[in-house]
């Protein structure tokens, strides 16, 4: 699933996210790629391993895949993320979502790349990243009644 961020969306990061360097590369990235959260990754990605021989969308898919298995089940991550949703006006709650995605991974991720991580649990919802998003459904939703 490719989620794009709208030019409001753009704005809103950017301000609440003003004080934490590293969103500012990937805030800059999602700019220039029209809001494309995959393709930022993508140009982020590449910017710190170099190319990979897996190509960046399987980088992408992989990323995305061994996070849900460390993520889904975290009732503190969760909690995180709803704090934030419930109270999308506070910088602090979104840098702690960020810094905390970085924290339970096994992988080490680099801060801007997290923030991109983020930015797309936070557009499709963490419930349809958990359940929706997995390899098996193609990274489709399901049809709407």
């Amino acid at each position: 699933m490719n989620a794009q961020l709208t030019l409001d969306e753009i704005k809103s990061a950017r301000e609440l996210l003003k004080e934490y360097e590293p969103a500012n590369k990937a805030i800059d990235a999602v700019e220039r790629h029209n809001g494309n959260l995959e393709t930022s990754f993508e140009e982020l990605w590449i910017e710190k391993n170099g190319q990979s021989a897996m190509g960046v969308k399987k980088i992408w898919q992989t990323t995305l895949d061994v996070l849900r298995d460390e993520l889904c089940g975290n009732e503190g991550f969760r909690a995180r993320l709803s704090d934030y949703t419930k109270s999308p006006e506070n910088a602090v709650l979104l840098t702690a979502a960020i810094t905390s995605l970085m924290a339970l991974t096994a992988i080490p991720l680099d801060p801007s790349i997290a923030t991109i991580i983020i930015l797309y649990i936070l557009k499709i919802g963490l419930n349809v990243y958990c359940k929706y998003t997995d390899v098996g459904d193609g990274g489709t939703l399901p049809p709407g009644k």
